[in-house]
């Protein structure tokens, strides 16, 4: 669904409808009518249109997106989760370079430059067109969360990103990390780089059918979702997105060797669409207005 009104607009819109109830009202009683509650004043919100490089839409949550390719297309209840991203909207509002930052598992690091990093790049530019996107990749395989949050701050300093992208969990859960260490330590990581002024996007870990098996595996993909939430950072559910596009290959395929084969693609398209889904997590959670509307008190009829 395009969003055709920015909020200022229909801020504005609301505020119109009000004023023109109002009038009616009065028009058809002779009676004093008691002091109305007037809406507070809505602050200015900068317009999507003042971001000209933003063309995303917001799509059904509940529909696999069309934007992405065909293979990778998965409905945005089960690909993300948003929020705000107010260093990645002023860069765009700047028309400045936007500097992305990649940490976490092997799939973030250098030796994998021609993969996940560089599709990541090329999706956001093509997503943020005449606006240039560096991607700087600075994963080390095998890592936990806790190595990372210690590189991080230099890797902060040094790259100076307006967005960070962590792709994180999946080695605590194998190395069997006590999961409440690792929430805090991700829970103060993310409050750290926000207080920098930068954004952060939380991307949790792969699916596979034996690691779905493993209960304690599954706590983290959970303990990850709560850390983004209270947080209030945009997270992609990486697992939840492979779980359904293993669970539609296998429904299209039959038989034991049709399932060996969607198990192969799986693994391909799990790096391949991973840019794509990081890319549509960060487009749409640009469309998050960066103040909430304000509520218009009703005007009580007579």
């Amino acid at each position: 669904m395009a969003l055709s009104l920015s909020p200022a607009l229909l801020g504005g819109v609301s505020l119109a409808m009000a004023s023109c109830l109002g009038f009616a009202v009065q028009a058809q009683s002779t009676t004093p009518q008691p002091a109305q509650v007037q809406p507070a004043p809505v602050p200015p919100q900068p317009a999507l249109a003042e971001i000209p490089a933003l063309q995303a839409t917001a799509p059904s949550p509940d529909a696999p997106d069309p934007s992405l390719s065909p293979e990778c297309r998965v409905p945005g209840s089960k690909l993300y989760t948003l929020a705000k991203l107010k260093a990645v909207k002023k860069a765009l509002r700047e028309h400045r370079a936007v500097q992305v930052l990649t940490i976490g598992s092997n799939s973030g690091g250098l030796g994998t430059a021609a993969t996940y990093p560089v599709r990541l790049e090329d999706a956001l530019t093509r997503s943020l067109p005449d606006i240039e996107v560096t991607v700087e990749s600075r994963g080390v395989s095998g890592e936990i969360a806790f190595g990372a949050a210690e590189r991080l701050r230099n890797q902060v300093a040094e790259i100076e990103p307006d967005l960070v992208v962590w792709q994180v969990g999946g080695n605590d859960a194998l190395a069997r990390v006590d999961i409440e260490d690792f929430s805090q330590s991700l829970a103060e990581t993310v409050a750290w780089i926000k207080s920098h002024g930068i954004d952060v996007v939380l991307v949790d870990p792969q699916y596979t059918a034996s690691l779905a098996k493993d209960d304690y595996y599954r706590q983290f993909v959970q303990a990850i979702q709560k850390v983004a939430e209270r947080e209030q950072v945009p997270l992609v559910q990486r697992y939840e997105a492979m779980r359904y596009l293993a669970t539609r290959a296998i429904s299209a395929l039959k038989g034991d060797t049709a399932q060996s084969g969607a198990g192969f693609r799986l693994a391909d398209l799990g790096y391949r669409c991973m840019a794509e889904h990081v890319t549509r997590a960060i487009t749409v959670s640009l469309l998050q207005p960066d103040v909430a509307p304000v509520p218009v008190t009703p005007v009580p009829a007579n």
